[in-house]
């Protein structure tokens, strides 16, 4: 965004943190024109300018027991204690669904709708939390990032996009190509 903002000082943002039903209903309703979403609840109404591929990571603090390993299993992760997402967001569903399937039990010591709280807090107490590598911090040293074996939990999808059919007002057309543009340098996408 500053980027852009460089470029166009006078264009105004108003930028929300939602969970992925939330971030849906802000497109419906017209009260945002652009979305990232992780595993939408909903795609019928959501016209995706690009999907992003996003591996769960266990984030850590440099001297947990698993913080030498470079894929870590979920076998391994429930045997430690974790703080997860809320139920309303798409990281916190993979995770479900992988336990599930593997007959793990995830028991969560902290649940939060922040990922940044989670992240920190992590760290704090040196349990194990969960986010996606678009969240993360680049070179931060007091954070250890590890991909979830992709035989546990699959990749997700970050789905960048607006409401279907809806055209977009010239400033948030340009800044959803800047956008569109910078993810496929930096991401895997689709």
């Amino acid at each position: 965004m500053s980027i852009y903002r460089k470029a166009h000082p006078k264009v105004t943002f108003e930028v929300l943190l939602r969970d992925r039903a939330e971030a849906e209903q802000a497109l419906l309703d017209i009260s945002a024109d652009i979305a990232l979403v992780f595993e939408p609840v909903r795609l019928l109404e959501f016209q995706h300018i690009l999907t992003i591929r996003q591996p769960v990571h266990a984030i850590m603090a440099p001297d947990h027991p698993l913080a030498g390993q470079d894929v870590l299993r979920l076998r391994d992760i429930v045997q430690h204690p974790v703080a997860v997402p809320s139920h309303a967001y798409g990281v916190r569903h993979l995770l479900e669904i992988a336990t599930i399937k593997s007959s793990l039990v995830l028991n969560p010591m902290v649940e939060s709708d922040s990922f940044e709280f989670l992240r920190h807090h992590a760290v704090a107490e040196n349990i194990i939390s969960f986010q996606l590598p678009i969240g993360l911090p680049q070179d931060d040293p007091g954070i250890v990032s590890r991909p979830i074996d992709s035989r546990d939990v699959p990749p997700g999808m970050l789905y960048f996009g607006q409401l279907k059919g809806r055209t977009l007002p010239v400033a948030s057309a340009r800044f959803a190509q800047q956008m569109q543009e910078t993810f496929v340098r930096r991401y895997e996408c689709d």
